[in-house]
C-alpha cells in the first residue's frame, strides 16, 4: 500500500508540468490580466484602440478612455442612452450617436466638440474615410461630414443593410442591403450597384472596380463593374469563381489578394485570389468551444495585417501566422461583448462585471507609418490639388466667378456638395491662389476651410507663407482653423516658424492664436501640447494687444 502511494505521488509530480506545457503546445494562452479598471457600466460594443489609448462605450451613455498602461484618462457622459458603436478618428476623436439620433464627436482629451442630428441613431459605427471625413449609417440612409461636422452630402437607400458599410479599397464604402443590391459608394456620393440573385453573407473590395462576393451556401465569386450599373454579380460574363468554401461563412478580411474567411464550424481558411485556391485550414479557439460547449457566439471580427490573422468573439480570440499556423488562443467566459486586440499585443476585453481587462498576449508590435497620431491612411483623394479640366476652365468673367462662387456656397450651405466636390475643390484652390480680385480669393479660401478636406492644408499652408497679402495669409490660417484637424502637424510647424520672424503682423497673430486653439481643441495632445506653447509664445506681454486677447482666450477654452 505504502509503495502504490509513493507511484502515486511520484507520477502526479512528474505529470503536474506537463498538461500547461501540452496547453502551451496547443497555443492556449491563459495568463491573468496584466491591469484591470472598474467601468462602471457594463460594456456595449468591442473597445476601440488607438493613439495609445482604448475607449470603451457603456450602457449608462458614457465614453471612458483608458490608455494602454491601464491608467483612466476620461469618462465623458452622452447625457442620455447610446448606439452600441464608437469609432475613433486617427488622431483620436471618437464619434458616437445618442439613441435620439444625435451624432456626437468626442476629441481625445474627452471633449464635446459637436452634435448634429441624423433624425435616427447610427445602425453601425461610423466610418473615417482617408482625408478625416465621416460616413455615418443610420437606417436606409448614410450621411457624409466633415471631420468638423460639415453635412457634404446625404444618401438614401431603398432597403436597409444587410450587410453593414465597410471602407474599400478607394477610401469609400461598400454595403449590402436587404433587396439584394450591392452598392459601393465613392468619397462623394456616387454609386456602382449590383443587383444579386441571392443575399451575400459577406463583401470585400478587391480593386477599383470589382468585389468579392461569399454567399452563405460558402460559394464564392469575383464580381466587376460593366458600363452599366446595374447587373447580375452572378453573371458568366462579369463574375469569376473561386473554390466553394467547406461551410458557411461567418465573416471575412482582405489583405493583398489573399482572403481570410472564418466559418461557422470554428476554422479558419485562407484562399488565394490569384491562385484560385485554399492555401490553407485552420482551427480557431471557436472549434475549441464547438468541441467542448457546442454553442458559440455567432458574432465574429478578424485582423489581417503584418503579424498575422485574428479572430475575435465574445469566447474567446484567436492568432495565425499567414502560414497557417496557430500561434495561440484564449478563451473568455464573461465577456460583454468582442474584446479588441491592438497593434500593441493587448488583448482588451469588457467583461459582464462592468470591468475592463487587459491581457498581454504577444511580445510583437504592429509596425506603422506614423505621423503625430494613428497610421497614416492608405489612400488620397486628389483633392489638394486644382484638376487640370478646372484650371484650364480658369479666368472666368468677374460675373461668371460670383456666380459660381454662389453655387458652392449655396451647396456647402444646404449639404449638397455631393458629386460636385472634387470640381468645387479645384475651382476654390485656383481662385484662392491665382489672379482673381482679392474678394474672390477670400471667399474662395473661407469655402475651403468649410468643404473641411485635410488634404487641403498643404495648399493652405503654402499660400500662408509666401503670398504678398496680408488678409489672404491671414484667410488661409482661418481655413485651416475651420478644417480643425493638422493630423500631420503642418500647419503649427508652419506657425511655429513664423514666431521666430523678426518681423509679425497682428491681424495674422491673432489669426493664428484663434487657428491654433481650434486645432488643440479638436485633436487634442499630442499637437496640443505644441499648439499650447505658441499660445503662451502670444499671450506673453511683447506681443500686440489683440493677438495677446485672442491667445488668451484659446488657452482658457482649452481648460474648461
Amino acid at each position: 500500500m505504502r509503495f502504490l502511494l509513493k507511484l502515486t505521488v511520484f507520477l502526479l509530480f512528474i505529470a503536474a508540468p506537463l498538461f500547461p506545457q501540452a496547453e502551451r503546445e496547443q497555443g492556449l494562452v491563459t495568463s491573468d490580466p496584466f491591469w484591470r479598471q472598474a467601468l462602471g457600466g457594463a460594456v456595449l460594443s468591442l473597445p476601440s484602440v488607438q493613439a495609445q489609448s482604448a475607449v470603451v462605450a457603456l450602457d449608462g451613455g458614457n465614453i471612458r478612455a483608458y490608455s494602454t498602461a491601464g491608467t483612466p484618462l476620461w469618462n465623458y457622459s452622452a447625457r442620455g442612452r447610446i448606439s452600441p458603436f464608437v469609432t475613433r478618428s486617427r488622431e483620436g476623436t471618437s464619434y458616437i450617436s445618442r439613441t435620439t439620433g444625435a451624432l456626437i464627436a468626442v476629441n481625445r482629451a474627452g471633449r464635446e466638440l459637436w452634435r448634429r442630428d441624423l433624425g435616427s441613431p447610427l445602425c453601425a459605427k461610423v466610418i473615417i474615410g482617408w482625408d478625416g471625413r465621416l460616413f455615418a449609417p443610420v437606417d436606409k440612409k448614410i450621411f457624409c461630414y466633415t471631420a468638423s461636422g460639415t453635412l457634404l452630402w446625404t444618401r438614401i437607400l431603398e432597403a436597409s443593410f444587410s450587410i453593414a458599410p465597410r471602407l474599400d479599397r478607394n477610401g469609400g464604402l461598400l454595403f449590402a442591403l436587404e433587396n439584394n443590391e450591392v452598392l459601393r459608394l465613392d468619397p462623394f456620393g456616387n454609386a456602382h450597384i449590383w443587383r444579386l440573385s441571392a443575399r451575400p453573407a459577406v463583401l470585400l473590395s478587391i480593386e477599383e472596380n470589382k468585389i468579392a462576393v461569399i454567399y452563405p451556401d460558402g460559394t464564392m465569386a469575383i464580381s466587376g463593374v460593366n458600363e452599366d450599373w446595374y447587373f447580375s454579380a452572378q453573371s458568366e460574363m462579369f463574375a469569376s469563381v473561386l473554390p466553394k468554401l467547406p461551410s458557411a461563412p461567418l465573416t471575412a478580411i482582405i489583405m493583398g489578394n489573399n482572403i481570410a474567411v472564418t466559418l461557422n464550424d470554428g476554422t479558419m481558411v485562407l484562399v488565394s485570389i490569384d491562385e484560385r485556391k485554399i492555401l490553407w485550414t485552420g482551427d480557431s479557439h471557436i472549434r475549441e468551444i464547438i468541441n467542448s460547449r457546442g454553442r458559440y457566439d455567432t458574432e465574429v471580427e478578424m485582423l489581417f495585417d503584418d503579424r498575422g490573422i485574428y479572430i475575435l468573439n465574445k469566447n474567446g480570440a484567436t492568432g495565425f501566422s499567414h502560414n497557417g499556423r496557430r500561434l495561440w488562443y484564449t478563451l473568455l467566459y464573461d465577456a460583454a461583448a468582442i474584446p479588441a486586440f491592438g497593434n500593441d499585443g493587448v488583448l482588451y476585453s469588457g467583461g459582464t462585471d462592468w470591468i475592463l481587462y487587459a491581457y498581454k498576449i504577444e511580445d510583437r508590435n504592429l509596425p506603422e507609418r506614423n505621423a503625430l497620431y494613428g497610421p497614416v491612411p492608405e489612400g488620397a483623394y486628389k483633392l489638394g490639388h486644382p484638376q487640370a479640366p478646372v484650371i484650364n476652365d480658369i479666368p472666368l468673367t468677374e460675373n461668371e466667378t460670383k456666380i459660381k462662387m454662389d453655387k458652392i456656397s449655396a451647396g456647402i450651405n444646404t449639404g449638397i456638395v455631393g458629386a460636385n466636390e472634387r470640381e468645387w475643390t479645384s475651382f476654390l484652390l485656383t481662385v484662392s491662389a491665382g489672379q482673381q480680385p482679392i474678394q474672390f480669393r477670400l471667399g474662395a479660401l473661407n469655402l475651403l476651410g468649410k468643404i473641411g478636406s485635410y488634404e487641403t492644408i498643404p495648399w493652405l499652408i503654402n499660400i500662408f507663407r509666401y503670398d504678398n497679402e496680408p488678409v489672404i495669409r491671414t484667410a488661409a490660417i482661418h481655413a485651416v482653423g475651420d478644417i480643425g484637424v493638422d493630423p500631420q502637424g503642418l500647419a503649427i510647424q508652419a506657425f511655429s516658424n513664423y514666431l521666430i520672424q523678426s518681423i509679425k503682423d497682428e491681424q495674422i497673430l491673432t489669426t493664428i492664436a484663434s487657428a491654433t486653439g481650434a486645432l488643440c481643441r479638436f485633436s487634442g495632445p499630442p499637437l496640443s501640447e505644441s499648439g499650447i506653447k505658441i499660445l503662451n509664445y502670444i499671450s506673453t506681454g511683447n506681443q500686440p494687444f489683440l493677438a495677446r486677447r485672442q491667445a488668451a482666450r484659446e488657452l482658457e477654452s482649452l481648460k474648461q
